[in-house]
């Protein structure tokens, strides 16, 4: 019979194992081992079978059993020091506070907003790499100390998981997610009430939303809601699925994300007092609409207008993208944006703001169409990509909101993306340098290999390979058993893959871009690369399409049905489920981490990452983090034929690249022994790898370059604008105010080069620019008049320019000297920018005068 309800029952601990349910709830047992052995060792078979997990392993194991183990004193003995050392690590000084000592005006909070966040299997709500990416900032962030409150929202039936058809298309389940069998706990007020968000919706109804609160060690992550009886029940079903639903649905996702995660976060500083964020972090645009809640705030408390809330909000927002394509942005009718946030003036979402300046905010070249990443930008003083490359990418894509500026003046910068160490790599490789109970500590010993044999670093690799292939075989048994096959039949997935062979992993999400079957491109050539009787390769892949996305899951079919061949199913496999748990395996147990992504339209990913930390090499194309990383001695670049407009004959030549560098130098280095079995070359790589890419690709120095580059000039920047009842934001709203009246009148009059000698120029030789210059009413102190050198095309567009700021002269015109940076076709212009002390880059307000 079937229950009408479900529901989950905590276990009762005895008073003596009451730390018990700190471990448990405390996320940091994800990456403390010490902590995961206490809690195995109260049932090996248990802890097993929940896919260690301490909440659910309490729930299983039985009352006798806890009675026996609260008598217990060296279990005891090893709870009390393990409680004790969580304890302190929550509360002790670290890199953070030291820093703080130094600097004197980090800020005192920071807000980090995503749409998912990947901490752990057990917290499944999460779908890729971007989730991920959120989980290891927060656990860096706690590593490091720093005072992160993070927001998101809490999925009732999370993602989906995924298994196989017979035919071999992928199949999602949604299975139902008790909140109260996670490790989450309600935020409630002094009464011990819930805590509820509300939100504004159209038609004069409310959408509340309860707030769950996980502990990621010294970190809260902040999760709201929407499944309550008081919401109707389209609202209710708000934080069903992640990215599912249509175009409200999501819009409705994000509305609660920005506002409802703003108002979650003031909620929960009030309540517990931790310090209120003076920096607000977007991890990509889906959660953007939180700045408008803040020019909301700023406009009722501040008696503020929408100019000089904007200033402020800008000051210290931080926006993060890791879209390389404009079709990777949300974007929204722009009457769908009237229907939730009115037709103008006030209403109910946000009282007070100007449905016309939001509209605004997220303007692009389509009129009908709000982007959210414009808004992202708009609202942000500082933004930035996630790889240097990707870097490159934005500033080109998102020049029109700068125009008349160089691409390299576009103000987005970039920040790598790192993963944090001790979640990612095998204890094998943590015992080997030292246990590290940190991000920092982890990367700096990482640098200790070189007194390590490589008969003891190749013993590991081939351990950790041997784990990999007993999982490869009992996952693969699972999806078949799935698909409909009799046991009787799968006998031979006891002997799929060799722990002896050279192991390749692919795994990531299917979007058309990563080429999930570029490797496919030849069939018999691959098939012969598996089969080669002297130098064998395996090949694992995993990877998840989007339920919508059709043309995903027919590649994930192209696979399925390659690897079905009895021919070389010993050889190559897909396994269904990808999640953390199946990629811990595979990161630990590959020996090559392939990436053949279309570039440049990998902003970074960071799967060959964690492969690289348990000493894998990467096989990738050069594209995102491994553009500016690879340096020839810890893997391969596959070569990219840009230019290639036909996308098939692309595909074709790098494939063709692909399978020679596998037969010609990554097969040929791992097959070449010497007399004790040792691949000597091959291990001075993965020595290579370890040592020098491992601490570089730490999640433990993004946050540092985060820190530093970005919150702490986001926070001295909020302060001078919030000094002085809003004195800075007055200043600079008004000074907008006077520059953008007067920008159409101002006018770059003439101008003239001159220089000294020869009839030509040589490079290096100093030449002279005068203009004049109108005006309208500006004066000296508030634009910059600037000459611009550089190569000039054939279309007259100036390339690699260099600048000098020019002055003004007795004759009222403006005279400056420039050097000559390159030989060959050079050109010039005279521009004039506004300029405020206030203002952190020359083309912020995106305003620039031309010559000509």
């Amino acid at each position: 019979m079937k229950a009408v309800r479900r529901f989950t029952v905590r276990a009762h601990l005895p008073e003596p194992l009451r730390a018990l349910g700190t471990l448990a709830t405390n996320l940091r047992w994800t990456w403390h081992p010490p902590t995961q052995d206490l809690f195995a060792s109260i049932s090996p078979r248990a802890w097993a079978t929940v896919k260690g997990d301490p909440l659910r392993l309490l729930g299983e194991v039985r009352a006798e059993r806890l009675e026996q183990l609260a008598r217990d004193e060296n279990f005891l003995s090893q709870t009390r020091a393990l409680d004790d050392d969580l304890r302190r690590y929550l509360t002790e000084q670290r890199w953070y506070q030291r820093r703080q000592e130094e600097l004197g005006d980090l800020p005192a909070a920071v807000a980090y907003f995503s749409m998912e966040f990947g901490v752990t299997e057990a917290l499944p709500n999460y779908s890729g790499g971007l989730g991920v990416l959120a989980g290891d900032h927060l656990k860096a962030c706690s590593d490091l100390g720093v005072p992160l409150v993070a927001v998101g929202l809490l999925y009732r039936s999370g993602y989906f998981r995924q298994s196989l058809s017979p035919d071999g298309w992928q199949v999602e389940h949604y299975p139902l997610i008790d909140p109260r069998a996670l490790p989450l706990e309600q935020l409630t007020d002094a009464e011990g009430a819930p805590v509820l968000v509300r939100v504004a919706m159209p038609r004069g109804r409310v959408l509340r939303a309860r707030i769950w609160q996980a502990r990621v060690g010294r970190v809260p992550l902040l999760l709201l809601d929407t499944d309550l009886p008081e919401n109707e029940p389209e609202l209710r079903g708000i934080t069903d699925r992640l990215y599912g639903g249509d175009q409200d649905h999501r819009i409705q996702q994000e509305i609660l994300a920005g506002i409802g995660g703003m108002r979650a976060v003031r909620a929960y500083c009030q309540l517990t007092g931790h310090p209120q964020p003076e920096v607000f972090h977007t991890n990509e645009g889906h959660a953007g609409f939180l700045g408008l809640e803040r020019i909301r705030e700023l406009t009722e408390q501040e008696g503020l207008d929408f100019d000089q809330t904007l200033a402020a909000v800008r000051a210290g927002t931080v926006f993060t993208t890791h879209t390389p394509v404009p079709a990777g942005i949300d974007r929204y009718r722009v009457d769908m944006v009237r229907h939730y946030f009115g037709d103008g003036g006030d209403h109910d979402l946000l009282p007070g703001v100007s449905t016309r300046r939001v509209l605004a905010l997220g303007a692009e070249d389509n009129p009908n169409m709000f982007n959210m990443a414009n808004m992202g930008l708009r609202l942000a003083q500082r933004a930035n990509g996630v790889s240097q490359l990707h870097g490159r990418v934005l500033r080109d894509m998102f020049r029109g909101q700068w125009p008349g500026f160089d691409a390299e003046e576009v103000p987005i910068t970039s920040v790598t993306n790192g993963v944090h160490g001790p979640t990612w790599s095998a204890r094998e490789i943590n015992r080997l340098f030292g246990d590290a109970d940190s991000a920092l500590e982890h990367a700096s010993r990482l640098r200790g290999v070189e007194p390590i044999t490589d008969a003891l670093l190749w013993e590991i690799r081939c351990t950790l390979r041997e784990r990999l292939v007993a999982e490869v075989r009992r996952r693969l048994r699972d999806a078949w058993l799935h698909r409909g096959a009799s046991e009787l039949e799968l006998d031979w997935t006891e002997s799929v893959f060799d722990p002896d062979v050279l192991t390749i992993g692919f795994a990531r999400r299917v979007p058309t871009y990563k080429r999930l079957t570029l490797m496919l491109r030849d069939p018999d050539r691959l098939r012969s690369i598996l089969l080669d009787p002297d130098r064998p390769v395996q090949l694992v892949v995993a990877g998840k399409s989007h339920p919508a996305d059709e043309g995903g899951k027919a590649l994930i079919q192209q696979v399925v049905r390659f690897a079905d061949d009895p021919e070389v199913r010993h050889r190559i496999v897909f396994l269904p489920g990808y999640d953390m748990s199946l990629a811990r395996y595979l990161y630990w147990g590959c020996d090559v981490w392939l990436n053949n992504p279309l570039r440049p339209l990998e902003a970074c990913g960071t799967s060959g990452m964690k492969a690289a930390l348990n000493g894998g090499l990467n096989l990738s194309v050069r594209d995102g983090w491994w553009d500016e990383f690879q340096d020839g001695r810890n893997g391969w670049s596959i070569p990219t034929a840009d230019g290639v407009t036909d996308p098939r004959r692309r595909d074709d030549l790098e494939a063709s690249a692909l399978y020679r560098l596998l037969t010609d130098e990554v097969t040929p280095l791992f097959y070449e022994r010497r007399e004790d079995g040792v691949p000597t070359r091959w291990m001075s790589m993965v020595r290579h790898t370890l040592t020098t890419l491992g601490p570089r690709v730490q999640a433990s120095r993004m946050v540092r370059e985060y820190v530093e580059g970005c919150y702490l000039p986001a926070a001295r920047s909020a302060g001078t604008m919030s000094a002085d009842d809003y004195r800075g934001a007055r200043e600079v709203a008004g000074f907008r105010s006077r520059v953008e009246a007067a920008w159409p009148e101002v006018r770059v009059l003439d101008s003239d080069l001159s220089y000294d000698g020869e009839s030509v120029p040589l490079l290096g030789a100093e030449v002279t620019v005068t203009s004049r210059v109108e005006l309208a009413g500006l004066t000296d102190e508030d634009v910059m008049v600037q000459a611009v050198v550089g190569r000039v095309d054939e279309d007259g567009e100036l390339h690699e320019v260099v600048t000098a700021d020019m002055r003004r002269t007795e004759d009222g015109s403006f005279r400056g000297e420039v050097v000559l940076p390159h030989a060959g076709a050079t050109g010039y212009t005279v521009r004039v920018l506004p300029r405020h002390g206030l203002l952190t880059e020359p083309a912020e307000l995106g305003l620039v005068v031309l010559a000509g």
